[in-house]
């Protein structure tokens, strides 16, 4: 089990940039794949992106694909969502998410993980 803890989000015109973070707890995060996923008001949530255990291997939703990056830090227990050429639609609460299987095909599913943050805000303003 990690807890997972998102920081980051804010309010950001459209083009604009935004970071956000993810720290984990506990000895095992490096055994983990992460994801971001996204949930705007009446909507479902989506798979934005995931990043394998090693940080070697990376997968996008085609809506954000070209303009964010995903990364990790294994050292520091930490997974980064870089945001670039932000747009409207693209506002929602984001969570960092934390899972144990390698097929890219199921880390695109919410209920591929096991455990979950408790999101952070991301406004987009036109």
């Amino acid at each position: 089990q990690v807890q997972l803890v998102e920081s980051g989000g804010g309010l950001v015109q459209a083009g604009g940039s935004l970071r956000l973070s993810c720290a984990a707890s506990g000895r095992t995060f490096s055994s983990y794949a992460m994801g971001w996923f996204r949930q705007a008001p009446g909507k479902e949530r989506e798979f934005v992106a995931v990043i394998s255990w090693s940080g070697g291997s990376t997968y996008y939703a085609d809506s954000v694909k070209g303009r964010f990056t995903i990364s990790r830090d294994n050292a520091k227990n930490t997974v980064y969502l870089q945001m670039n050429s932000l747009k409207p639609e693209d506002t929602a609460v984001y969570y960092c998410a934390a899972g144990l299987l390698t097929d890219w095909r199921a880390l695109i599913r919410p209920n591929s993980y096991d455990n979950w943050g408790q999101g952070t805000q991301v406004t987009v303003s036109s």
